[in-house]
């Protein structure tokens, strides 16, 4: 008894001391401030490490990391040295001995450090806490998030583990109130939610981010990465993560402003402030961009904004690094290149020299757009685009994957000087019956600009063309006509474009999205109203749904995208059947929300309101502001060249058109001297259809000085042809007026309007403006004029014109065939005979 008692006593006191020692040793591993200093503690404390000890080391090695600037971490050392690797296999004997939150403190530490993700440790520690999620061990939501973390980093999108996770988030969002830890959690699960759960998510991201008044840039960032990988642009959310970047401005470095400007662009979202902020951050720190990797994102960020000055400087310095920047380094600047529409020889020269040593480095996709980039670019380095063309081929050859076959054919058509092969019409036909309608789309068109161009030189290739061609037709409408659900269809239908989709599909199209037209929800009418803008359609029985959707469903509609719905409205000149109670009860909704609009888009909106006849006092009170025209004027600067030039036209509309229709609010016209460089820089010259008409209002009238052809009215409507009757409809001479005459012959188009073309007419006389119209001015398949026509027509009326249009359906038709017949019409017309 004596004996034994001994033994316990002695068991005792070695395990206490054992543990006092562990202890100490736990103490040392945490006050590592090197990593050689935590080798060093491994290599000598090798039996003694338990897995507590083990997963403090492995953790303490990544923090000592974490500390360090990115240029200067030594991961490769780490995982190469002999204690690294005697810590991993200990760590994975010692595995299912782990705590829980251990487990995923180590998982994670070793994917810092750059580990393989299919390493045996990793798969060992994966393994494990996948074991303890099913057998319902519940993580902390910090720990879960990690987890989530580590699988999305080891690019485990879709495993059946990253099902448990969402299964556990699902079960577990209500008492999710960290945005840190749903944001990870979001990203990480992004690819295995339902649509449903994605709302909750989207929901739940928003009131979390409503309710802290400081959130790091970073979440917001993961929100943007989200939305990007569910592909869906949510306003509110958006929003919400742009202003928090506008806060953490001074925090945001290039790295950061060039991801949020990446995901901006995915997402289709854009920020006339954020831009200013960057550009201005960018612009004072432009020197310190030396490495071709933050050279490369400066570039991509700034290029597109910058001025001239800034511009030839970035130009310049691509220029002398171009031999250091990588494959996708040279991508990101071929591609900014096209953005700001540069076509400096030098540098185009330069990346295509050294393009040489990358292509074989790029995928296929990569393949495709660097191909478009160079054409756009107008590269003319034809060994070049052999090379391209070589390996783009032996990509189709082997290509089984329908995007990408469709995707490669697209880009072929668009290189200089192809001689196509039989192999891809072969290909693409094989390809055609498990195409989506843009893939399809993709392939007509490269087939269509083949056979126009005659670029199909083998034998018989006129008809295998003819039935390729009949082959995409076929599977373009049966494709059509096996859909049954609305959603799927707006979506299929959101990259597709051309005249092979607007002849052969459009019409089926059309039918097929009334007969789905109960399937129209608050959440899809914005998709829908996008394709009727994009084609042009002006369908009653859809806009009527379009119309009734939106009302009933307002407070769910961002304003945003009401904004859209009442573009389409507006554009194809529609009203609805309860027209006042559509528009006002959208405008009432815009009023309310009008801090969700940018500058530019309030001039935008205020245009398309105007255009359809509203002019909301609050509107225009605030637009027509010298603060907000010199906020305008600011944000002006950074955006792309196309947004600009629309927004200034469009401010000039309206303010054409609150001076013309609301005198009362005493808005000053200030866009003369806009208009004048507008038109000067104008290189219009009259057609063939004017002369030949002017010619005959010179027939009808009695001589050339009765007509006026292509003039400037006040406020700068530009009209085809003018003449002035008296009050017994007899033509009045110009000459007897003193108002000069325009060269007959079309020579000299556009000049500015002088006081003296504008002198009082005779008591009874009134001026006759002549409009010819052509397909632009309807909508398809349709007589009914659009928006802007029939504003134009209702502001010269108001200039006290009698407004006479010719529609080119009535003009080109069968009935006026001959010059007689011509010429009765226009008599007819001009002098109100019926």
């Amino acid at each position: 008894m004596f004996c034994l008692r001994q033994v316990c006593l002695f068991t005792l006191r070695h395990y206490q001391a054992r543990t006092l020692s562990s202890d100490l040793l736990l103490s040392q591993i945490n006050s590592c401030t090197h990593e050689d200093e935590v080798f060093s503690l491994v290599g000598r404390n090798k039996a003694r490490l338990s897995e507590k000890h083990v997963g403090i080391a492995l953790n303490m090695l990544w923090q000592l990391q974490k500390k360090k600037p990115l240029l200067l971490r030594t991961n490769d050392y780490i995982r190469n040295h002999s204690q690294f690797l005697t810590l991993c296999i200990l760590a994975e004997n010692k595995v299912e001995h782990m705590e829980d939150e251990a487990i995923v403190d180590t998982l994670y530490s070793i994917l810092r450090l750059n580990v393989e993700d299919h390493d045996s440790l990793a798969e060992a520690l994966v393994t494990e806490a996948w074991k303890r999620l099913e057998r319902q061990v519940l993580l902390s939501l910090p720990a879960l998030s990690k987890f989530a973390l580590c699988l999305y980093k080891q690019r485990r999108h879709f495993s059946p583990v990253i099902g448990k996770v969402a299964h556990i988030v699902d079960m577990k969002l209500n008492s999710i109130q960290d945005i840190r830890i749903l944001s990870v959690l979001m990203i990480s699960i992004s690819d295995v939610i339902s649509q449903s759960f994605r709302d909750r998510l989207l929901q739940k991201a928003g009131q979390l981010l409503e309710e802290k008044d400081e959130v790091h840039f970073n979440y917001a960032k993961r929100i943007l990465q989200f939305l990007q990988n569910v592909k869906l642009r949510y306003h509110p959310l958006l929003e919400k993560c742009n202003k928090i970047f506008l806060k953490s401005a001074s925090r945001l470095d290039i790295h950061s402003i060039s991801l949020i400007f990446g995901l901006y662009e995915q997402l289709g979202f854009d920020n006339a402030e954020f831009r200013l902020v960057a550009k201005q951050l960018l612009s004072e720190t432009i020197d310190d961009y030396y490495d071709p990797e933050t050279f490369a994102k400066l570039f991509f960020t700034l290029g597109p904004m910058a001025g001239s000055r800034v511009r030839e400087r970035l130009l310049v310095t691509a220029v002398r690094m171009a031999e250091e920047f990588s494959s996708h380094q040279v991508l990101v600047i071929l591609k900014t290149m096209q953005k700001m529409k540069c076509r400096n020889s030098h540098l185009l020269k330069k990346m295509a020299s050294i393009l040489h040593k990358h292509l074989d480095s790029y995928h296929v996709l990569q393949l495709v757009k660097l191909a478009q980039y160079l054409v756009v670019l107008r590269c003319h380095n034809l060994e070049l685009f052999a090379k391209l063309k070589m390996l783009l081929f032996g990509f189709l050859k082997s290509s089984v994957i329908p995007a990408d076959t469709a995707a490669i054919i697209r880009v072929l058509a668009m290189l200089p000087s192809l001689q196509v092969e039989e192999i891809i019409i072969n290909k693409a036909a094989a390809v055609l019956p498990q195409c989506r309608l843009h893939h399809l789309n993709c392939i007509a068109t490269a087939v269509v600009k083949w056979n126009h161009y005659d670029q199909l030189h083998w034998q018989n290739s006129s008809e295998l063309c003819v039935k390729l061609l009949q082959k995409l037709n076929d599977c373009g409408f049966q494709r059509l006509q096996k859909g049954n659900n609305l959603n799927l269809l707006l979506e299929e239908l959101t990259h597709v474009n051309g005249e092979w989709f607007a002849e052969v599909l459009s019409e089926e199209t059309m039918a097929m999205c009334q007969r789905l037209i109960d399937q129209i929800t608050w959440a899809n009418v914005l998709q829908l109203s996008f394709f009727l803008i994009k084609t042009n359609h002006r369908c009653p029985s859809l806009l009527d749904r379009i119309a009734s959707v939106t009302v009933e469903n307002i407070d769910k509609i961002h304003p945003f995208e009401i904004y859209f719905i009442l573009f389409l409205f507006s554009a194809v000149n529609y009203d609805p059947p309860a027209n006042e109670e559509f528009f006002e009860n959208c405008i009432q909704h815009l009023i309310s929300n009008l801090s969700c609009f940018e500058t530019h888009h309030l001039v935008l909106l205020g245009h398309v309101l105007a255009v359809a006849g509203y002019f909301p006092p609050v509107l225009i009170t605030r637009i027509f502001n010298v603060s907000f025209l010199s906020k305008l004027d600011a944000q002006l600067e950074v955006l792309p060249d196309t947004l600009k030039q629309r927004v200034r036209s469009r401010l000039m509309k309206l303010n054409r058109a609150v001076c013309l229709e609301c005198p009362e609010f005493h808005i000053p016209w200030f866009h003369e001297p806009y208009c004048q460089r507008v038109f000067r820089n104008s290189n219009s010259r009259i057609n063939p259809l004017r002369q030949h008409v002017h010619r005959m209002l010179i027939e009808i009238l009695g001589g050339s000085h009765y007509a006026r052809i292509s003039v400037l009215t006040p406020y700068y409507y530009e009209i085809d042809f003018e003449c002035i009757l008296d009050e017994n409809k007899k033509p009045l001479s110009y000459m007897a007026q003193n108002i000069p005459l325009d060269d007959v012959e079309g020579i000299h188009l556009r000049r500015d309007i002088k006081d003296e073309g504008r002198k009082a007419l005779p008591p009874g006389a009134q001026r006759i403006a002549l409009e010819f119209l052509d397909s632009k001015a309807f909508s398809k398949d349709s007589r009914h004029l659009k928006g802007e026509p029939a504003l134009k027509k209702r502001h010269l009326e108001m200039l006290g014109y009698r407004v006479v249009q010719i529609p080119h359906f009535e003009w080109n038709s069968m009935v006026l065939s001959t010059k007689g017949e011509q010429l009765e019409y226009l008599r007819r017309h001009l002098f109100g005979v019926h």
